[in-house]
């Protein structure tokens, strides 16, 4: 797969929209294990969007890296979603604000007309629920990618 690079030679910031049920999946996949500070969730109520500054593992350079015998990386991304009706959140203390978040799954549950659930699914049993009018989102990263400090990737169990 060809990978558009910036002038300098790194990689372009990944961009993703997400419109139906299948373009979820693939954004889930890129920010399972992704981890954020509870204080970088917002939701802004009079513009119906929720957003949230994550740091994620970078699954879609696994294999190259693995390849190519080099470090795993993270980037700092945007997961940002419009047409938000209403956000409750369950298992969560925002007042901690030292707390870190681990992101483990986005699951969208449908409702009438379009409308539905996307639920967050947080490590230690947390989840935000977003109640929205359409499945409306974008993954975006906002940093280059950098060396994962743990320099492995991610495991369940491990």
């Amino acid at each position: 797969m060809a990978v558009a690079t910036f002038e300098d030679g790194a990689e372009r910031p990944l961009s993703l929209g997400v419109t139906d049920a299948d373009d979820l999946r693939i954004v889930a996949t890129l920010v399972q294990d992704a981890i954020f500070p509870v204080t970088e969730m917002k939701w802004q109520p009079a513009l119906r969007r929720f957003s949230l500054l994550l740091n994620r593992f970078r699954w879609e350079d696994r294999a190259d890296a693995e390849r190519l015998n080099r470090p795993y990386e993270r980037v700092q991304s945007l997961l940002l979603v419009s047409d938000v009706a209403k956000v409750a959140s369950q298992g969560i203390d925002r007042t901690d604000h030292e707390t870190i978040l681990s992101l483990i799954d986005l699951v969208f549950l449908p409702g009438e007309d379009g409308t539905g659930r996307l639920e967050l699914v947080l490590a230690g049993d947390g989840a935000i629920a977003l109640d929205v009018e359409s499945l409306n989102i974008w993954l975006r990263d906002v940093s280059r990618p950098y060396l994962a400090p743990s320099r492995r990737a991610p495991g369940h169990g491990d």
